[in-house]
């Protein structure tokens, strides 16, 4: 069976059937080179243990056990169990899982399901959930890459740079944990229904260690997302009002310390400004204390 096929898929879903639910954010891929093209970028082999999320009929499911070791597939509709039964029949290195990842303890699951194996995550992400998604997937610490289809605006916040539109706290957050890769562009014409924005994947890769010292991790990224809260605020004013026991007065004087003008905005500083400017602030703070 040809499972980006839209007459096959159509007579498969009414074999079984299958609505599409909207709020599920399901959009089901049409195109074949779309899939292959995700599971090749995602550099996988026989020692790769893939976490997949949100398999929809298995089109990619498909191609990346034609690639890697084991495939843990996670679908939250119960109303695909039958419509993957048939699909991925005879994949012996698939597994199905039918729940709420983000209910699921990772790391856990990672040493339960992929021994041995060097996990990845591979996958075409619902629009709706893919900020905490994300964030689930590096806060668990785990997996080597993260290789995604997801919404092209969200793609580029993730990997844009200081001083332009997308740039802002959640890219921030992920260039933190990860080096990333913009790959390519997936039309809406690929999916049915078709989604009303353009995809993009891109693919994060696990950072051996953290890209500069940070005091106080949490407070980085308190300051950060200070920074972009109110991003028309000078940063003074903006940290001042995220960061409490920090005056505007006493920001402004540490920014000028470090070399900041003190009418500087967060959109233009880098990740390394940032850490500069947490790291100042946690030592005027403790000194407080």
């Amino acid at each position: 069976m040809n499972l980006t096929d839209y007459s096959e898929i159509r007579a498969l879903l009414a074999r079984h059937g299958f609505r599409f639910s909207k709020s599920l954010g399901q959009n089901f891929l049409t195109a074949a080179w779309v899939p292959e093209r995700i599971a090749e970028a995602a550099g996988l082999d026989e020692q790769t243990g893939v976490l997949e999320v949100g398999p929809g009929v298995g089109c990619l499911t498909e191609q990346l056990s034609l690639r890697a070791g084991k495939v843990l597939a996670v679908e939250l509709d119960k109303a695909l169990k039958p419509v993957l039964a048939e699909t991925l029949a005879g994949r012996d290195n698939v597994e199905i899982l039918f729940g709420d990842v983000l209910k699921q303890d990772l790391p856990a699951l990672v040493r339960e399901k992929f021994p041995g194996l060097r996990p990845v995550i591979c996958a075409n992400l619902p629009y709706n959930v893919t900020t905490p998604l994300l964030t689930a997937f590096l806060e668990a610490g785990c997996f080597e890459t993260v290789t995604v289809m997801i919404q092209r605006e969200v793609a580029r916040r993730i990997c844009a740079g200081p001083g332009t539109a997308d740039y802002g706290a959640f890219g921030l957050f992920v260039q933190w944990h990860c080096e990333t890769e913009l790959l390519f562009d997936v039309p809406p014409s690929c999916f049915v229904p078709q989604p009303k924005v353009t995809s993009s994947v891109i693919r994060l890769t696990r950072r051996a260690e953290k890209p500069f010292f940070a005091e106080d991790e949490a407070l980085l990224f308190r300051c950060i997302r200070a920074a972009f809260n109110q991003r028309r605020k000078t940063l003074p004013n903006a940290l001042s009002a995220g960061v409490p026991g920090l005056s505007r007065e006493r920001a402004e004087q540490l920014l000028t310390e470090l070399g900041f003008d003190p009418r500087i905005r967060g959109e233009a500083v880098d990740l390394a400004g940032f850490v500069k400017i947490s790291n100042k602030v946690f030592g005027d703070l403790s000194a407080k204390k």
